[in-house]
């Protein structure tokens, strides 16, 4: 599996699954996750690549705690 790489003020990833499928289930059960703690990532899905950028809005587009807690959770759900 592939690591957070920071660029640019943002943490970037592309998580790769089977198939369509399961790249869409990945972003429905991260769904509640994203509403709950109000922090939304932007992603995009091409067939079976999740790819997810992640920074704060609020606290001038950079890299905080918040993204950080969104990517380790995010990780964790892939591992399932």
């Amino acid at each position: 599996m592939s690591t957070w790489k920071e660029e640019n003020k943002v943490l970037l990833k592309t998580f790769t699954f089977a198939s369509f499928e399961e790249a869409m289930q990945f972003m429905q059960k991260a769904a509640p996750f994203i509403s709950e703690t109000d922090h939304h990532p932007t992603w995009s899905n091409t067939y079976n690549r999740v790819e997810v950028k992640l920074t704060t809005h609020d606290a001038g587009n950079k890299v905080t705690e918040k993204d950080r807690k969104l990517a380790a959770y995010l990780d964790n759900l892939y591992k399932r």
